[in-house]
């Protein structure tokens, strides 16, 4: 199976209604964690069976992964988990939008797809206006957790999310990454990497009482810092 898809493509800009808690979970009151690009699911798997207190969303935007993903949790008949086939950028937003406050707790972006090429930019997964969106979801105090083993992947996202001004590390977190993940299951690719003994760059943030820029605000304060060389006068 291929390992990308252009999530720019016409077909995945096509957006999906997603359906709310009650048609996902059998409690829908518990707390959400939402994990963007959930892949083969192993991963919320292991953790919505070690955390029945927590609703698990996985959202992706490969459709037989999801399809695969779905049938290992009707297996199990795991009803505090569901997987949905989407582009996170186009169909998450509206989705968090119409939650309960403060049902969304916890959001995860683990090991995303690397887009390493300028032209690219646009297809990595955390862009300004998903970034936004889950900030105005999350309480203060409710997480943001990321991590990847390439930096090239991690460090614009700490950077974009970190510009916003809408999230700050835990105090006790060494700089500029984490140690341990927060979470008690590992996914497939951070057990991989550790078993090569090369490192996982991870970062948790927290949601603070700043309010939110707007997305045109972000996106041009982005802009400047994310393609500096384009953004130097000529001499």
């Amino acid at each position: 199976m291929r390992q990308h898809v252009n999530p720019l493509s016409r077909f995945f800009q096509l957006p999906l209604e997603l359906p709310g808690p009650e048609a996902l979970f059998d409690d829908p009151n518990r707390p959400i964690h939402l994990d963007i690009g959930s892949a083969r699911g192993q991963f919320l798997l292991a953790l919505a069976d070690v955390q029945p207190e927590w609703n698990h969303l996985g959202v992706e935007i490969r459709r037989p992964l999801v399809a695969a993903a779905q049938r290992d949790r009707d297996a199990r008949e795991m009803q505090n988990l569901h997987f949905l086939f989407c582009n996170a950028n186009v169909s998450v937003q509206g989705w968090m939008e119409a939650l309960p406050p403060d049902r969304l707790q916890r959001v995860s972006i683990q090991f995303p797809d690397p887009w390493f090429k300028k032209r690219h930019q646009k297809r990595r997964v955390l862009q300004p206006a998903l970034l936004l969106a889950i900030a105005a979801a999350l309480q203060p105090g409710r997480e943001l957790f990321m991590q990847s083993d390439v930096l090239e992947v991690i460090e614009p996202m700490v950077a974009l999310t970190e510009l916003s001004g809408c999230f700050e590390r835990p105090e006790a977190d060494p700089r500029p990454w984490r140690g341990p993940s927060p979470l008690p299951v590992q996914t497939e690719r951070e057990r991989y990497v550790l078993d090569q003994e090369l490192p996982v760059y991870r970062v948790l943030y927290q949601r603070n009482t700043t309010p939110l820029p707007s997305v045109a605000d972000l996106e041009q304060r982005w802009e400047r810092v994310d393609n500096p060389a384009e953004n130097t006068p000529t001499p």
